[in-house]
């Protein structure tokens, strides 16, 4: 699997902590929608189990991959992965 730029991506499952990343993903807010980097490094991966806003059957598991990056500021934030994100080591 290669990023849109040809470089190789990475995969959620092969992140660790301490490792420095460029995530590319899409923000939208109302109707604008814009390509962003974020490069950070990361504190922690989690899978997140939640509802969506309404009543599901016990065994239906609704989840999302989550990762908590450190920017170079020293803010904190998360990105919530999805199909077309994109993961690279920086």
């Amino acid at each position: 699997m290669s990023a849109a730029d040809g470089s190789p991506a990475t995969r959620f499952e092969e992140l660790k902590p301490g490792d420095r990343i460029e995530v590319e993903h899409t923000v939208t807010v109302g109707r604008i929608s814009k390509e962003v980097k974020t490069v950070g490094t990361v504190l922690r991966i989690e899978r997140q189990r939640h509802g969506l806003h309404f009543r599901r059957a016990d065994d239906d598991e609704v989840a999302s991959d989550a990762i908590l990056l450190e920017l170079p500021d020293g803010e904190l934030t998360t990105v919530t992965m999805d199909e077309f994100t994109v993961l690279r080591r920086a």
